[in-house]
C-alpha cells in the first residue's frame, strides 16, 4: 500500500508563497500522475494541478493557472506544488494523490491512494 506523506503547510499573508511536497513511500511502474486537490471548509474537494510521471505533462485548474507550479522529482517519487501569488481563497486543506490508471486526471474519483493533507491558510 502506498503512503504519501505532505509537508509545507502554513499560514501565509496574501501575495505570499508557499511550496508544498508529497513523497510516495514507493512508486510503481504503473504509476500514472499525481494530482493535487483542495478542499474548503463547507467545500467540495476540488482539483487543483495534476503531472504525469512519464514525459511530465501538466493540467491546472482554472483559478490557479499562472500563480501554482506542479512538478515532480522521479529520483526521489515526489511531488511539489509552488504557489505564488497566494489569495485568502486559496485557504484551504491541500491532498495530494496518487492516480494508477491512464486517463483524466481532474477526477477525484480516478485517484487510488491519498495523503493526510496539510493546511493552507492565506490572511488578507
Amino acid at each position: 500500500q502506498v503512503q504519501l506523506a505532505e509537508l509545507g503547510g502554513g499560514l501565509v499573508q496574501a501575495g505570499g508563497s508557499l511550496r508544498l511536497s508529497c513523497a510516495a513511500s514507493f512508486r510503481a511502474f504503473s504509476n500514472y500522475a499525481m494530482g493535487w486537490f483542495r478542499q474548503a471548509p463547507g467545500k467540495e474537494r476540488e482539483f487543483v494541478a495534476a503531472i504525469r510521471w512519464s514525459g511530465g505533462g501538466t493540467d491546472y485548474a482554472e483559478p490557479v493557472k499562472g500563480r501554482f507550479t506542479v512538478s515532480r522529482s522521479n529520483a526521489k517519487s515526489t511531488v511539489y506544488l509552488q504557489m505564488n501569488s497566494l489569495k485568502p481563497e486559496d485557504t484551504a486543506v491541500y491532498y495530494c494523490a496518487e492516480k494508477r490508471s491512464i486517463g483524466p486526471v481532474r477526477a477525484a474519483n480516478a485517484y487510488d491512494f491519498w495523503g493526510q493533507g496539510t493546511q493552507v491558510t492565506v490572511s488578507s
